[in-house]
């Protein structure tokens, strides 16, 4: 695993774990990496100072810090959806065509949708972006 500091578009600075390089190269390339701030696609490496980590300790501690600040991010991400979305359900796909088209009010939505239905949307020119769903904190 390695850790990049990465940059959007509009200056705003975070960290993400990778496994390797490659990983980090195709995921820019498919504009997988948004910015948490502001959700811009144009991600490069930041300037970064190397870290040499002293101990195995070290090392699990940060991982922890990282992996908690995560779930924070991914469970304020969900309230926002559910908050400001409407759920579709398995309809997304369809539901998402007809806003696309005209058919539909024009709307934030949510739902879900298989890899070959998501796949179908982007070759169609619709917009979808999957995100992380993390479990409800009170399940």
């Amino acid at each position: 695993m390695i850790l990049f500091d990465l940059k959007c578009a509009n200056d705003h600075v975070f960290e993400a774990w990778f496994k390797d390089s490659e990983t980090f190269e195709l995921q820019v390339e498919g504009a997988e990496i948004v910015c948490p701030i502001c959700g811009d696609s144009g991600i490069e490496k930041a300037l970064m100072a190397p870290r040499i980590a002293k101990s195995d300790r070290e090392v699990a501690t940060k991982v922890a810090e990282h992996a908690k600040r995560y779930a924070a991010f991914a469970s304020e991400l969900r309230r926002q959806v559910e908050d400001n979305c409407d759920y579709v359900g398995p309809k997304f796909s369809e539901e998402a065509r007809k806003i696309h088209y005209g058919e539909a009010e024009a709307r934030g939505i949510y739902g879900e949708a298989s890899d070959d239905d998501a796949a179908a949307l982007d070759e169609e020119g619709i917009e979808v972006q999957r995100i992380p769903w993390a479990p409800r904190e009170d399940a």
